[in-house]
């Protein structure tokens, strides 16, 4: 089991903790709220598997670019989606929407900060610790996030 703990931004796999960055909007399952939904998940999809580092990915298809500083100077107001996607589907009633709310656990660029709040409802990883995570876990692998 996958556990996100959104008050110590981590995230816990097999005994390996990674640092991460939930919505800047807190948590809550409201839709257009850009909030992280709390409660029982599984991974729903796994999406770029063979992508390079800094693979950009929107509307969850890569786009043919790769991130850099130039790119990000050209698209300032960019919600950076980055190498891998991991999908999750809310299991209980209160968080049955986030599939729906396109709430993932993404890439994004090295730079971005871990460690606190930032991101529009989703789990921000660097892109070191999501291509370590998504070849360890499996679709349907479960997914708590905790607000402890």
């Amino acid at each position: 089991m996958i556990t996100i703990d959104i008050v110590n931004q981590t995230l816990i796999f097999q005994n390996r903790s990674y640092a991460i960055s939930s919505a800047a909007n807190g948590v809550g399952e409201r839709e257009g709220s850009f909030c992280t939904p709390l409660g029982k998940f599984k991974i729903a999809e796994k999406i770029g598997a063979d992508l390079v580092p800094n693979s950009v990915l929107k509307g969850r298809v890569f786009t043919g670019e790769i991130y850099t500083f130039d790119l990000a100077q050209k698209h300032p107001d960019r919600d950076w989606i980055l190498t891998r996607i991991l999908w999750l589907d809310g299991i209980e009633s209160h968080n049955k929407n986030t599939k729906s709310r396109y709430i993932y656990i993404h890439g994004c660029p090295d730079e971005t900060p871990m460690g606190s709040p930032g991101s529009k409802g989703c789990i921000r990883m660097h892109n070191k610790d999501l291509i370590e995570l998504f070849d360890l876990v499996q679709i349907g692998e479960d997914v708590a996030i905790i607000a402890s």
